[in-house]
This record gives structure tokens, sequence and C-alpha cells, in this order.
């Protein structure tokens, strides 16, 4: 099954799973055994569709919306802001593996030496992500972040190639030509490599990577648990550093700051269950498509909101790299009709045979 990696850090799967609601609606099973009728099944998928739609703007809103987040925490700087979410996110998690009643999993991803060193691998990268992200945003450079995600399906590409050993089709290397272009655009513009963009756009096309080899072994929550309880200890001592060197500001700056540093654990989690819920009932096409929600929301607050230059020769940059992602994009939606076809085809075939 295919997953597909998100801009907070987690994986989902993108087909849809077989105890949702729209396999149950088009099961013969969920009628008594009989064959559901056309117009019965066809208003069930059709009203998950437009949940898992619903489901996927809302998640990938809020990471698209994160800059101001990461904006009302002034002054707290980027190192602070992510140890206190990697924390409160421990907190929410395990108060949902409680309602969940999903400790027996947890407990066996801990005891599976695979398991855990992939995710603690994983934990390892989207600290990183984190920090580079956060650095991005409270330092002036949100235009340059949101960069970052435009560039990753790019990166997952070249990933394919040079891990995986994949074929890229003629339309796919033309968009990491269209990509390379880019950055060299970019880093004349910027006078330097674009390091932030670069940074995230490797390290999320890594976790996504990485993440993808856990498969179904554990879930959203499950993973998002382990990997703040391997990264808790460090984020600890983090806070720990800055209260006793008197550079925290989470009990400094009056109880609304608290609160919303204490909050990052909702704000981490809540979109990443959006986000299964939308994974669910969509293909995997769709998803594709809904993951540039999240860089232009994060492109459109850095301008609208933060007020960042953009001079021309950027402006001409991030041009080239959208045509590298709508190249990719039509060749992903090519692949997903051809595919298509010759499932149905298949279909037929055996219908025929049988």
């Amino acid at each position: 099954m295919d997953r597909v990696p998100t801009p907070d850090g987690t994986t989902a799967p993108a087909l849809t799973a077989p105890g949702s609601p729209v396999s149950a609606a088009a099961s013969p099973a969920a009628s008594g055994g009989q064959p559901p009728r056309p117009g019965v099944a066809l208003k069930a998928v059709d009203k998950d569709t437009t949940a898992g739609v619903l489901f996927g703007i809302g998640a990938y809103g809020l990471w698209g919306l994160l800059p101001l987040y990461f904006f009302a925490l002034q002054p707290a700087g980027a190192v602070e802001i992510v140890a206190n979410r990697v924390v409160w996110s421990l907190l929410f998690c395990t108060l949902l593996i409680t309602v969940t009643r999903s400790w027996r999993v947890l407990g066996a991803a801990f005891r599976n030496r695979t398991v855990l060193g992939t995710l603690s691998i994983a934990a390892a990268l989207i600290a990183v992500n984190w920090l580079t992200y956060t650095y991005g945003v409270t330092t002036g450079q949100a235009v340059e972040a949101s960069l970052g995600y435009f560039i990753n399906p790019l990166v997952s590409v070249l990933l394919g190639v040079f891990v995986l050993k994949e074929t890229l089709r003629p339309l796919q290397w033309a968009a990491v030509g269209i990509g390379f272009v880019a950055v060299v655009v970019l880093t004349i513009s910027y006078g330097k490599l674009p390091w932030i963009a670069l940074t995230l756009a490797v390290s999320f096309g890594l976790y996504g990577f990485v993440k993808k080899r856990i498969g179904p072994k554990a879930d959203a929550v499950t993973s998002l648990t382990v990997e703040t309880v391997v990264l808790a200890p460090l984020a600890a001592a983090t806070m720990i550093f800055l209260g006793v060197s008197g550079a925290a500001t989470l009990g400094t700056q009056g109880s609304a700051h608290f609160w919303l540093l204490v909050s990052s654990g909702v704000i981490t989690a809540v979109p990443l269950l959006f986000f299964g819920a939308s994974a669910r009932r969509l293909p995997m096409t769709t998803i594709g498509l809904l993951q540039y929600f999240a860089p232009v929301l994060q492109f459109v607050v850095a301008l609208m909101v933060f007020k960042e230059t953009m001079t021309l020769d950027r402006w001409i940059g991030f041009g080239v790299v959208w045509l590298a992602l709508l190249v990719l994009t039509v060749d992903m939606l090519a692949a997903a009709r051809r595919s298509s076809v010759a499932r149905k085809r298949a279909l037929r075939e055996a219908r025929a045979d049988s």
C-alpha cells in the first residue's frame, strides 16, 4: 500500500482501508450478503469522498497556517518551541493512546527492534526538519521555508532513483531537470544556496522514505508517540537547561504565552488525525494534489502577513519550481489514469474468463 508523508512528520495510507466506510459501502457483506443498490453505494462513496477532501483541506490548512502559530510564540526561539512541541506532544499522545486503548499496540512497537530502530531514525530526521522550519519562520525566512515543501516532491523522486533504483518516466526526468535549474536560479538570487529549503526538502524526503519502510507495522498515532518518546529526554533536558540559564520563555511571558506553548501538543496531533481521516477516504492522486495546499498557504502568509520581500529573480526561481511541480503533477495524473484503465481492463477480462 502506498503511503504519503505529511508536512508534520507522519505517514498514512493513501488508499482506502479495508475497514473504511467506502469499502464497507461497496461490500456485499455490508448489506446482508446482497449487493448494495447502485444509487445507495454511489451516495455513500460521494459523501465519503467529500468528507475526505474536507479533512484533507483541514489538515493541510492547519499545517499551512503553522507560521502564524510560531509568530504568536515570540519571543520563544526555534529550539525552545521544538523542545516544548516534543514534550507536550508526548503528553497528548499518551492521552490518545489511553482513550483509544492502544497500549498493547504501542508496547508491540517498542518490543520490535526493527520498528523501534527505524522510528528512532525517523525521530532524528523530523527533529532536524522541525528545527529548520521553525528557525526559518522565526528568523524572517518563511518564504524560503515554504520553498522546501514545494521542492520536496522532487526530492522524493530523486530518492526513488538513487535509493530504490526506480526508473523515471520522461516527464519525471523533465521535472527533476527543471527543479535543478530552479535551485541554480534561487542560489544566484539569494547569493548562497537556499539551505533552509534544501534541508527541509531532504530531511522530509528521507523521513518519508524511512517511514515507508515501517508500512502498516505502526499507525500514525503509535509512530508519533514512539518518535516523541525517543526525542523527549533531549527535549526535556533542553527545557530544563533553558529554564536554569534564564533563556526560557515558558513561565516568564504570562499565562497566554504559557498555554500557547503547552497547546503545541494539540496543534501537532489534530492535523495528523485529520490527515489520517482524509487518507483513508481518498486515493493517492488526490492526496498528492492536496499536499500543495500547505506550502501555498505558508507562502501567502509569508508575503501577506510577515511582509517578506520577493525580488524579481526570486519570483522567477519560484516560477521555475512551480513549473517543475506542474510537470510532475501532469505525469502523476496521467500515470493514475493509465493505472485505472489497466485495472478496469483486467477486471473485464477476469469477468469474461469466469
